[in-house]
C-alpha cells in the first residue's frame, strides 16, 4: 500500500451499478459532492412504466441529495446532472452495450434478500456479475472495478477470517446450472397431476365459495408458492451443505470467484470490498440517513413494539455493524487506489476487529432507547421485553409450545358457531400465530449473525484510510475506532430508525383506519352509480334457513311442523357441508324444501306474519344507508340468491331487487330454480352487465356484503364494504383495506322505521326510474 494514497478520481469515467440501491445512492451523491470532474453511467433497469432516465428523475429527489442539491442550487443540480450523468437503460441480467472508454466500474448490484429461491439468486448474484464482465470484455475497457461483495462470504467459519482470496472448491459455472436445473424440476414437479389434485382440493375447500375461476386462481396461487418455498429450502439446503450461512452469501462468494476468474485474475485490475451489516451513516450526507429498514433494522424495529419477548442471540458473539457512509468512503478510497493486474486487493469494512460491538452491548443500547422512548400503542405505550439469553433449546422448545396452543386453539374455534365471540377469538389466535411466525422467522433470519463466531481481519482496509491524507480522513476516511457505539446508537441510529417507523406507523393507521373512525363524508350526487346490498346477514340480520323457518312459523302447515323441524334438525350438517363447497349448491339443495308449496299461499304468508318478522330483523345501520344513497340519487339494488319473492317486505326500499325465482307447475313451487342462483362469480357477471347495460360507473360505485362469497362481485365495485364479514372476508377486507362496518340487528323500533321509510324515500325523477 503507498505512504499516501489518491483520494481523487480526476476526470474517471465511473460506471456505477446498483445506484438505486442503499448503497448505491450514497456512492453517486458521493461522486457528484467530491468528485465533480467524473463523468458517471448509471446501468439502471427500467421499472412499473418508467424508463431508466425516470428512474434516476426521481432518484435524485430522494433526501440522500438533498444536501448537494441546497448547496448547488436546483438549476445547477439539473445542469450537472444533464451533462455528467449518463443514463445505461438495462439490467445485470441483460446488459447493454458499454462505453468504451471506463476508467472506473463500481459494481454494488445485487440482490437484497438472504432466502431467495435458489435460481433468483443465482440469477441476479451470479449472472449478474458474469454478465457485466462480458459485457466489460466486450466493449473494450479496461478499467479498475470495484467488486462490492460482503464479509460473510466467508460462510460458516470461526475465528479470524483474513482479507484474501476465498479457499473453497465450489465451482460457479457448475452451481448455477445446478440452480437453473432446480428450477425446471420443481416447475414440472409442481404440475404432476396427483399434486395439482391437492393444490384444487385444498383451493376448492378455502375458495370455492368465491366461485370455480376464483377457486382456480386460488389453485394455481398455491402452485406457485409451493414452487417458490421448495426452491427457498433448496437454496438454503445447498448453501448450508457447501459451508455457507444461507443462498445469499454463497452466491456473493461465487460471485467474487466469477469477477476474480473473469477479470482480476485475467489481465485486468480488481479489488473486492467486503462490507460487514451496513446501517445509517454516522456523518455523511448527514447523521442518521438511511433508505429503508435494513439487515438489523427489522429486529430492533420488532423488538420495539414488544414482538420479541426473547432471542436465541450469543449475547458474547459479535454484531459487526458499519455505518454506510464509512462503506462508500472505503469503496471510492479502494476506486482511487487500483489494484497491479492480475493481483485483487481485498478489503473487509467492519468493526469486529477494531472496535468490537457484542451482540449483548447491542441489545442493551435497543433496551434503554425504547425504555426511554417507548412506542405508542392502543391503550398506551409498548413495554420492551427483558431477554434472558436462556439458549436456543430452550427457546425453541417454548415455540413448539407456543404452535401447539395455536393449533388447538384452531381445531377449537372449527366447533364453535359463526358468530362474533368466535370473530374475536379468531382474531386473538390470529395474532398469537402472528407473533409466533414473527419469532420463527426472525430466527432463521439472524441466526447466523447473531451467534456468530467470526472476527473480519481489517488490517488492508485500516493501511487504506491510514495513507489517506491528513487532512481528508475526517471526511473521506472510515477508522472504525473512532466510532463511540452508545453515541451512534443512541443519538443517530436509533432515533433515525424511530423517525422510519413513526412514518410506517402513520400509513398503516391511515390504512386500516376505519369509516367509522374518520368524519364521515358526504356521498358524491351522481345518477351513474350503485349502490349494491347483498340481502342476507347484511340488510338482514339472518339467512335464508332462518327465512325459510319463518314461511314454517307463520301459518303454513302449523300441524306438520314438528316433523318438518326434526327433518330440517337432521339434514342441517349435509347444508353447511354444501355451504362450506359451494353457495349455489347449497342454495339449490336448500330450496328444494319449497317443493309442493302454493305460490298464492307462500305469497300470503310473506305478506302477514312473516313480513313482521323480517322487518325486526332488518338492520338499522343499513337503513339509514340506503336512505343516504337514495338522497345521493345513487341506484340502489338489493340482491339475494334466495327467492326474490322472500325480500318483497323490503322492495320498497330499493330502486331494484334481483333474487331467484322458482319454477312453478299448476300454481305450485317444484323445488327447482328456474335459472342458476346469483351468488359469487355469477353475481359478478351480472353486476358487469348490469352495469354495461345501464351506463352505471363500477369504479364509483358501492356494494356491500358479509361472506366470502361475496369477494368476487366486491372486488369490481370501486367502494366496496364488508359488513359483519365471516373470517375469511374480513382478512380479505384487511389485505384491500377495505371498509369493515359492524351493523347492529334491527330491534323492536326498525319495523316502524321501515314502514315509514318506505312512505319517505326520496321519490325518483321519470328520468332516474327509466
Amino acid at each position: 500500500m503507498p505512504h499516501t494514497a489518491e483520494t481523487e478520481l480526476g476526470t474517471a469515467h465511473v460506471l456505477l451499478t446498483g445506484a438505486t440501491g442503499f448503497v448505491g445512492q450514497a456512492v453517486l451523491e458521493r461522486l457528484l459532492t467530491d468528485h465533480p470532474a467524473t463523468r458517471i453511467s448509471l446501468l439502471v433497469r427500467g421499472k412499473g412504466g418508467q424508463t431508466g432516465q425516470d428512474r434516476l428523475r426521481r432518484l435524485l429527489r430522494k433526501p440522500v441529495f438533498g444536501p448537494w442539491r441546497e448547496a448547488v442550487g436546483a438549476e445547477e443540480a439539473e445542469r450537472v446532472v444533464g451533462e455528467r450523468i449518463t443514463v445505461l437503460d438495462g439490467s445485470m441480467t441483460s446488459v447493454p452495450e458499454l462505453p468504451s472508454d471506463l476508467d472506473v466500474v463500481i459494481h454494488s448490484a445485487s440482490t437484497v434478500s438472504f432466502d431467495p429461491p435458489i435460481h433468483e439468486a443465482f440469477d441476479t448474484n451470479v449472472n449478474g456479475a458474469v454478465s457485466l464482465y462480458q459485457a466489460l470484455l466486450a466493449s473494450g475497457s479496461d478499467p479498475h472495478v470495484v467488486h462490492v461483495s460482503t464479509c460473510y462470504v466467508g460462510g460458516l467459519r470461526r475465528g479470524v477470517v483474513a482479507e484474501g482470496k476465498l479457499e473453497h472448491d465450489a465451482d460457479w459455472r457448475t452451481e448455477w446450472r445446478s440452480a437453473t436445473q432446480a428450477h425446471e424440476r420443481t416447475e414440472l414437479t409442481s404440475r404432476e397431476p396427483a399434486r395439482l389434485e391437492r393444490f384444487m382440493s385444498r383451493a376448492r375447500r378455502d375458495h370455492g365459495k368465491e366461485g370455480p375461476i376464483a377457486a382456480a386462481r386460488a389453485s394455481e396461487d398455491a402452485r406457485r408458492e409451493w414452487v417458490r418455498s421448495h426452491l427457498v429450502d433448496a437454496g438454503r439446503r445447498r448453501a448450508q451443505s457447501l459451508g455457507w450461512t444461507d443462498v445469499y452469501t454463497l452466491t456473493k462468494a461465487l460471485a467474487e470467484r466469477a469477477a476474480e476468474d473473469l477479470w482480476g485474475e485475467a489481465g485486468h485490475r480488481l479489488s473486492v470490498v467486503r462490507p460487514a451489516i451496513i446501517e445509517s451513516a454516522l456523518r455523511h450526507p448527514f447523521p442518521g440517513w438511511i433508505d429503508g429498514f435494513k439487515v438489523a433494522d427489522p429486529l430492533i424495529f420488532a423488538y420495539g413494539r414488544g414482538q420479541l419477548p426473547d432471542f436465541p442471540g450469543l449475547p458474547d458473539s459479535i454484531l459487526d455493524v458499519i455505518p454506510v457512509d464509512f462503506v462508500v468512503n472505503a469503496i471510492l478510497a479502494a476506486a482511487a487506489n487500483p489494484a497491479p493486474a492480475d493481483e485483487p486487493a481485498y478489503f473487509h469494512i467492519a468493526s469486529g476487529a477494531s472496535n468490537p460491538l457484542p451482540f449483548h452491548r447491542m441489545y442493551e443500547n435497543v433496551r434503554d432507547y425504547y425504555v426511554q422512548h417507548p412506542l405508542p400503542k392502543d391503550d398506551g405505550f409498548v413495554e420492551v421485553p427483558t431477554w434472558k439469553f436462556a439458549g436456543e433449546r430452550k427457546f425453541n422448545r417454548r415455540l413448539l409450545l407456543a404452535k401447539k396452543k395455536a393449533d388447538l386453539w384452531d381445531a377449537g374455534l372449527r366447533l364453535l358457531p359463526n358468530d362474533e365471540r368466535k370473530r374475536a377469538l379468531a382474531a386473538q389466535n390470529a395474532k398469537l400465530r402472528a407473533g409466533i411466525a414473527t419469532l420463527g422467522n426472525f430466527t432463521d433470519l439472524y441466526r447466523a449473525y447473531v451467534q456468530t463466531e467470526i472476527i473480519f481481519d481489517d488490517r488492508n482496509a485500516r493501511a487504506l484510510n491510514d495513507a489517506l491524507p491528513a487532512e481528508v480522513r475526517e471526511d473521506r476516511g472510515f477508522d472504525v475506532e473512532r466510532i463511540d457505539w452508545e453515541e451512534y446508537l443512541q443519538k443517530v441510529h436509533l432515533p433515525s430508525l424511530s423517525k422510519l417507523t413513526a412514518a410506517h406507523r402513520r400509513r398503516k393507521a391511515a390504512a386500516a383506519k376505519p369509516a367509522s373512525a374518520c368524519p364521515k363524508p358526504e356521498l358524491p350526487r351522481r345518477t351513474d352509480v350503485l349502490a349494491v346490498f347483498d340481502l342476507e346477514r347484511t340488510v338482514l340480520d339472518s339467512n335464508i334457513v332462518e327465512q325459510y323457518l319463518w314461511v314454517r312459523t307463520s301459518g303454513f302447515r302449523k300441524a306438520a311442523w314438528p316433523k318438518e323441524a326434526a327433518d330440517l334438525l337432521v339434514a342441517l350438517p349435509g347444508y353447511l357441508r354444501a355451504e362450506k363447497r359451494d353457495r349455489g349448491e347449497f342454495i339449490r339443495a336448500f330450496l328444494r324444501r319449497y317443493r309442493g308449496m302454493p305460490v298464492a299461499r307462500l305469497e300470503q304468508v310473506v305478506g302477514r306474519g312473516y313480513a313482521d318478522t323480517m322487518l325486526r330483523h332488518t338492520c338499522a345501520d343499513a337503513l339509514t344507508r340506503i336512505r343516504e344513497h337514495r338522497a345521493a340519487g345513487h341506484r340502489t339494488v338489493l340482491v339475494t340468491g334466495s327467492i326474490g319473492l322472500l325480500a318483497a317486505p323490503l322492495a320498497g326500499l330499493f330502486d331494484e331487487v334481483v333474487g331467484s325465482s322458482m319454477h312453478v307447475r299448476d300454481g305450485v313451487l317444484t323445488g327447482y330454480l328456474t335459472k342458476p342462483p346469483l351468488v359469487d362469480e355469477a353475481r359478478a357477471a351480472w353486476l358487469r352487465r348490469y352495469a354495461e347495460e345501464g351506463g352505471y360507473d363500477l369504479a364509483a360505485s358501492y356494494g356491500y356484503g358479509d361472506s366470502h362469497s361475496d369477494l368476487a362481485w366486491l372486488s369490481l365495485l370501486g367502494k366496496p364494504s364488508a359488513i359483519n364479514p365471516d373470517a375469511e372476508l374480513a382478512r380479505a377486507s384487511h389485505k384491500r383495506n377495505w371498509d369493515i362496518h359492524r351493523w347492529k340487528r334491527g330491534g323492536s323500533g326498525v319495523r316502524s322505521e321501515v314502514v315509514a321509510a318506505r312512505v319517505t324515500m326520496p321519490p325518483r325523477t321519470e328520468e332516474e326510474s327509466d
